[in-house]
């Protein structure tokens, strides 16, 4: 341990504000040359704000969520707020993961300090609750105190803008570039914690904010619409099962049944290794509930309720609906353009957007139908801007940005391959797995009154399109660097032809650090993950409708993993 390593972390030790995590740096500090490397760790750099603001593990340091942490970013949100002229409370929200409460009362007590309102939801709540309060209180700016699908050890600090600093497009919607920076200049320049002003520990909004959500929420669904349907739920021991089953009910839909074991919250996420719908195994129980009880569908939020993800019966899969051998998961780009097509089909107006990561097809399908199309960088910060906003992130060759003349320029609809959807941005402007649930809902009850299936849309999709097929490949490191030298591994020998087509190369440095290899028919992006330490490569191919995509998705993963320097 060097000299200057102690020197910090006995700097920070004595600013830190809370005992525990003074505790915790002092049996480190004292473990010597045994602790130096997480010790190296923890002072590697503070957290900033990523593709979904900061995020980390549980720990004391800079480089960790904790009250030293939370309070120099609320003193740098609310001295940047002050400077902006920004009137108006902070509201915060907040999950169930462990120490959410206390870090979001630490921020609340920041801002009655600084001579701010500071609202707190009544709860542990979905993180679109919050984006909506923003817009609905007519907040300054919102903090959301949640890691959303990360593994139990994380948490993390979403900052949303009010309509005064959203810029177009983004009241409501977290924070973007120059905001980010201009905020973390401001927390740097916080200095000792010890003097910064904390005040009274907020008010607590009333139940009237949820219902307000949640009367918003079930006009997504189309009052002509059947709600005749199954299904079968999980939270994942999150906090969306309540605000879920509630607003089936209003909506008029029969209430889902319930993983019992998953339905409560529950900060250690006992029953899945990790708490995100994508991880493998993540939603089996929900799965073997639908297929005992004879759903029609499945679907699952993440812990905080802002990602949806959708099962159903395959016929494909050679097992009827009774056995869970016979369901298959959607991908979020099939349940992306189903919502999309279904939108389009009831004729909403406005700019259907995704990402540079997400399929193709979106694109195709808003050229065929005549209307608007966007694509910009990762993140639902960016996707909700779409529609009234310059994007930084580059259009593939054939691919239309431009907002096409008489059609409404607003978003009408926008999601992301990782389960993230805006089904109603007017209402939320950002991801909503609540009302995302409520519109897949709508959409598989219209289908079921008809004798169809969402696998007969996608068939449908398919033969008029081809079949446009998406993978992921994800390689979870534990030393960041080994990110970074892979990124500069692919750029410095990027492959010549995948699947024997010549590739052509997009680097979209310094926008983002994101490669992008396009051929005939297939399509891979790779980036690092702005939430967890992983790289990922999106994989797309597209084969006509009667032809099975797995051969060709499974040979581009082996050669993108040859090129990367990682196992197949």
């Amino acid at each position: 341990m060097t000299e200057q390593l102690r020197a910090r972390a006995a700097a920070w030790l004595d600013d830190d504000p809370d005992p525990a995590d003074r505790q915790e740096l002092a049996a480190l500090l004292a473990s010597g040359a045994a602790g130096a490397a997480e010790l190296a760790d923890r002072f590697a750099g503070p957290l900033t704000f990523g593709t979904a603001g900061l995020r980390g593990p549980l720990r004391a340091g800079p480089n960790g969520m904790n009250r030293a942490v939370v309070r120099a970013a609320a003193a740098g949100l609310v001295r940047w707020l002050a400077a902006q002229d920004a009137a108006g409370p902070i509201v915060i929200g907040y999950d169930a993961r462990h120490r959410s409460h206390e870090f979001a009362v630490e921020t609340a007590r920041v801002a009655t300090g600084a001579g701010r309102r500071a609202l707190l939801l009544p709860g542990p709540l979905p993180t679109p609750v919050l984006a909506y309060a923003v817009r609905d209180l007519d907040a300054a700016a919102g903090v959301m105190v949640t890691a959303s699908h990360n593994p139990p050890r994380d948490n993390g600090y979403k900052v949303y803008l009010g309509a005064a600093l959203g810029g177009p497009g983004g009241a409501g919607a977290q924070l973007v570039s120059p905001a980010d920076g201009a905020i973390e200049s401001a927390i740097r320049q916080v200095g000792p914690l010890s003097a910064v002003p904390l005040g009274e520990p907020g008010e607590v909004l009333g139940g009237d904010l949820l219902e307000r959500y949640l009367d918003a929420a079930v006009s997504v669904v189309a009052p002509d619409a059947p709600r005749e349907l199954t299904v079968a739920y999980t939270p994942l021991h999150g906090v969306g099962g309540a605000v879920a089953t509630e607003a089936f009910r209003r909506a008029g839909f029969a209430a889902p049944a319930i993983v019992a074991e998953q339905a409560e919250p529950d900060p250690d996420f006992p029953t899945v290794a990790f708490p995100n719908p994508e991880e493998p195994g993540a939603i089996d129980r929900a799965v073997a509930l639908g297929a005992a009880a004879g759903a029609d569908i499945v679907i699952a939020n993440d812990p905080d309720a802002d990602r949806c993800a959708v099962a159903v019966p395959d016929p494909a899969r050679g097992a009827g609906p009774d056995d869970p051998a016979g369901w298959r998961m959607l991908r979020g780009d099939e349940v992306g353009v189903l919502l999309a097509d279904h939108l389009i089909r009831r004729a909403t107006p406005g700019v259907y957007a995704t990402t540079i990561v997400s399929s193709s097809l979106l694109r195709v399908l808003a050229e065929a139908r005549g209307v608007a199309y966007a694509q910009t960088l990762t993140g639902f910060k960016w996707i909700v801007r779409a529609g009234s906003a310059p994007q930084p992130a580059p259009e593939p060759p054939g691919a239309s940005a431009a907002h096409r003349p008489g059609t409404d320029t607003d978003l009408a609809f926008g999601y992301e391959e990782a389960l993230g959807y805006a089904v109603a941005p007017g209402l939320v402007r950002d991801k909503d797995g609540i009302t995302a649930a409520l519109l897949i809902a709508e959409l598989a009850a219209t289908l079921r009154a008809h004798g169809r299936t969402l696998v007969d849309r996608l068939d449908e999709l398919a033969a008029e399109f081809g079949r446009y097929a998406t993978d992921q490949l994800s390689v979870r490191v534990t030393d960041l660097a080994d990110i970074g030298a892979m990124m500069s591994r692919l750029r410095a020998a990027p492959p010549d032809a995948l699947l024997d087509r010549k590739v052509s190369v997009d680097d979209l440095l310094p926008d983002a650090d994101v490669l992008r290899l396009s051929a005939d028919r297939l399509r891979v992006v790779v980036r690092p993950s702005g939430t967890e330490p992983k790289l990922k490569a999106y994989l797309e191919v597209v084969v006509a409708a009667d032809a099975d995509p797995a051969p060709e998705l499974a040979r581009l993963r082996s050669e993108i993993s040859t090129a990367l320097g990682v196992p197949g």
